[in-house]
């Protein structure tokens, strides 16, 4: 018997999230194009918690032995970076934040901003060269996004962080928790506790 739609496109999805990258959004659209021979519904479309039991899945099932190395190696470089960055009120977010990143993903870090050019003018003033663009990290139309590339000495290849400028306001709303009572997204305070708690 042939699993719901639903869930196909959430296993889909959790590929293209390990294997390419992508962040949950973008994964599940893909995903659902992949399946557009008939018309994809809204309740078609799997929640990102459904989409991350199948990237959990992917990783343990694939990659046990390699995944959690290269997650704690982007999360000690995205600390780096928070650190760096403090002034504009770093939080992580996306798979790397989750538990979810491989060596594909790109560190998300969302500053919040009392003015979204003090964060670009603190990268000036630091010789930091970025690339500005729209929001195209996620669900569509959004905040501007820095982008710079770096190297953790863990991983031989150069990491993605997308800097998302956030207006201070914000913040509030981002410190939402998903339906099971885990939160999207953490300070610096926080990714430092989950770098100092035992290996899980």
């Amino acid at each position: 018997m042939n699993a719901p739609l639903s869930q196909r496109i959430a296993a889909a999805a959790a590929r293209l999230v390990v294997e390419d990258g992508l962040e949950y959004g973008a994964a599940r659209q893909k995903a659902a194009r992949e399946f557009g021979g008939r018309r994809v519904r809204p309740g078609d479309l799997p929640r990102h918690e459904t989409i991350e039991d199948e990237v959990l899945a992917y990783i343990s099932t694939f990659l046990a032995d390699t995944q959690p190395i290269e997650l704690r190696a982007q999360r000690e470089l995205a600390l780096r970076w928070m650190k760096r960055l403090r002034a504009h009120r770093p939080h992580l977010s996306g798979a790397v934040w989750r538990g979810t990143a491989t060596r594909h993903s790109a560190i998300l870090i969302e500053l919040y901003c009392d003015d979204p050019k003090s964060a670009e003018i603190d990268l000036i003033n630091q010789g930091i060269d970025y690339d500005a663009a729209g929001h195209d990290v996620g669900d569509g139309a959004g905040p501007l996004v820095l982008t710079v590339a770096d190297r953790a000495p863990e991983l031989d290849e150069p990491v993605t962080l997308h800097l998302l400028l956030r207006d201070f306001d914000d913040l509030r709303g981002a410190l939402q928790t998903d339906s099971r009572g885990r939160s999207w997204r953490g300070d610096l305070a926080a990714v430092e506790r989950e770098l100092e708690a035992p290996a899980r």
